[in-house]
């Protein structure tokens, strides 16, 4: 059966789904929607997913959204590579730091991104520099794992890669604007702060496929 995907350049829970298609190496149609025009709001997309959010993926009849389900059903659905862990053990790690993840780092890296992009916070504001404290905090636990392996739960790419890769890329183009360059100082450049961190982000991005995930407007705006 046809798989399509329904994503949206930047949006770092669709990069997630493309990176788990490309890892498993899947063939599938992808679909770039243009956020800025409300395309995820077509009823096209609505018909798909009411909440009208993306990503979503098809595959033949079945549809499912929400990054982390996407995710789980393709390891399910297409198993090798796994990305969920070959046992129990190893699938309770995975999701257990996906869990800290969104619950003590997202949260704040997105706060950050939103308000450096939609220029709507005081970047020398207690609020932000609290995030900002929280995101170095806990990737520090991060790098810390990483500095034992090549990857962040086991020896191979898996789902917690998936998940936490694209908000980090995020991250670090935000930080990289001119005006939040005394907010960056905490964070950036990675590969100093963070030197583990910074390998294991070259390390995904050397990955066959991963050309292919790369937000295509970001591409655009550094020609």
């Amino acid at each position: 059966m046809a798989i399509d995907v329904y994503w949206g350049s930047g949006s770092p829970y669709a990069w997630r789904v493309l990176l788990a298609l490309e890892y498993k190496r899947l063939q599938y149609t992808s679909h770039v929607l243009q956020l800025s025009k409300q395309e995820h709001k077509s009823p096209q997309m609505l018909a798909l997913n009411w909440r009208g959010r993306v990503p979503v993926l098809k595959d033949g009849d079945y549809v499912c959204f929400e990054s982390l389900a996407v995710l789980y059903y393709l390891d399910l659905k297409y198993p090798e590579p796994h990305i969920f862990g070959r046992t129990p053990e190893e699938a309770g790690v995975i999701m257990r730091v996906i869990c800290e993840y969104q619950a003590y780092i997202e949260p704040h890296l997105m706060s950050i991104v939103s308000g450096i992009f939609e220029k709507t916070a005081n970047l020398r504001g207690d609020e932000i520099t609290s995030d900002m404290h929280a995101v170095a905090s806990e990737a520090r636990t991060i790098e810390a794992r990483l500095s034992k392996s090549d990857w962040v739960v086991g020896e191979s790419f898996s789902a917690v890669d998936m998940v936490i890769f694209p908000g980090i890329q995020l991250l670090r183009r935000a930080l990289e604007r001119p005006e939040a360059r005394e907010l960056s100082s905490r964070f950036m450049p990675v590969e100093v702060n963070y030197p583990a961190l910074g390998r294991w982000l070259t390390r995904v991005e050397t990955l066959p496929g991963y050309d292919r995930t790369y937000p295509p407007h970001w591409r655009q705006s550094a020609a």
